[in-house]
């Protein structure tokens, strides 16, 4: 899938979840929504503008100096220029597996971090991937993305929560008993699904992104392959190396690969595309560019 088909997805995946919002807002009624839209705003503001420091915090990620380690800084100057952006700030967590993640609201305020594991682990040529994909996030402004889908998501949790509650206390716009049974019956019904396709969908827009990532980062790179080479290396890593890092779901979305270990029924709740696919895409983007 090109860059402009993912680009077009996200763009149709964020008009389904507006699409949800609007229909039970209609289903709704009332003043309630808006009070419940401005919260979620309010909540995915701080986030936007903050998130960045408190994931920091909690994987307890260090600022990382030139002198501390050149041939770092030297690699993410380097593909930073190749992709024409501002020099991010490099931080490294001290954990055993083989992971990544790229935060910041724009360019200008961009973080790459990567695990000590990481860096123990991968050959030049890959780390060079990696960090590669996680300028692609920062340049594709994949944050942004992400805090206006988790934004509406949420505000269909919380109104999906009010009409839970209204339909238990027996409130709703019908005019008689006969449609009051039927109504609550709907109104719980929306109440359960909407949430979960509000999930499904969000998700479905984060795993589109790290396809949009791997294709941008083997553009930056020039080495789709290196790439691709490297997320079967942290693949197998996460499957047979412990970590810390899974102690975290919330953040698991930010990694270039998950470090939640599940998979059957489970992947279509996954925040990243099967790897095996991800690799296949690479490899064809090799292809495309012998």
């Amino acid at each position: 899938m090109s860059k402009f088909a993912n680009q077009v997805k996200t763009v149709l995946l964020l008009g389904a979840l507006s699409s949800i919002l609007i229909g039970i807002g209609a289903f709704m009624g009332g003043r309630g929504i808006y009070l419940m839209a401005g919260i979620a705003v309010l909540m995915n503001f701080g986030s936007y503008f903050f998130s960045h420091k408190i994931v920091l915090a909690m994987h307890r990620a260090k600022p990382v100096t030139e002198a501390e380690d050149p041939r770092l800084f030297q690699m993410v100057r380097e593909l930073a220029g190749r992709a024409r952006m501002p020099m991010p700030k490099i931080y490294t967590i001290d954990d055993p597996q083989p992971n990544a993640f790229a935060t910041g609201r724009n360019p200008e305020n961009g973080v790459v971090a990567v695990t000590t594991g990481l860096r123990r682990l991968l050959p030049d040529r890959e780390l060079r991937g990696v960090i590669a994909h996680e300028l692609a996030h920062i340049r594709n402004r994949d944050i942004l993305v992400a805090t206006i889908a988790a934004m509406i998501a949420l505000v269909v949790s919380m109104v999906a929560h009010m009409i839970q509650w209204g339909a238990i206390l027996g409130m709703g716009r019908r005019d008689d008993d006969e449609d009051r049974g039927g109504g609550m019956i709907g109104m719980i019904v929306l109440a359960l699904v909407a949430p979960i396709a509000a999930t499904v969908i969000q998700l479905a827009i984060s795993r589109s992104r790290e396809y949009l990532a791997d294709e941008t980062g083997g553009e930056i790179s020039g080495e789709p392959d290196a790439l691709a080479d490297a997320l079967q290396r942290i693949e197998r890593g996460i499957a047979t190396i412990p970590t810390r890092l899974e102690a975290r779901p919330a953040t698991a979305s930010l990694f270039i690969a998950s470090p939640l270990r599940g998979g059957g029924v489970m992947s279509l709740f996954s925040t990243h595309p099967a790897m095996a696919e991800r690799v296949r895409r690479l490899r064809e983007q090799e292809r495309r560019r012998a």
